[in-house]
């Protein structure tokens, strides 16, 4: 999912660079929602990791 989101955001800054503003806004926008998903899962999976003390 990591992939994923660097690709659109790679993909969102090669067309603002461009000028491709409504390319770029659907990658960004789909690069924003993939970030917080693989960020929530992140947490998640360090909430639920083992914990060794």
């Amino acid at each position: 999912m990591l992939r994923w989101t660097i690709t659109f955001i790679i993909l969102a800054i090669i067309a603002g660079i461009f000028g491709f503003g409504g390319i770029a806004a659907g990658a960004a926008s789909i690069a924003k929602i993939l970030f917080f998903i693989f960020l929530v899962l992140f947490i998640i999976s360090l909430l639920r990791g083992k914990r060794v003390f």
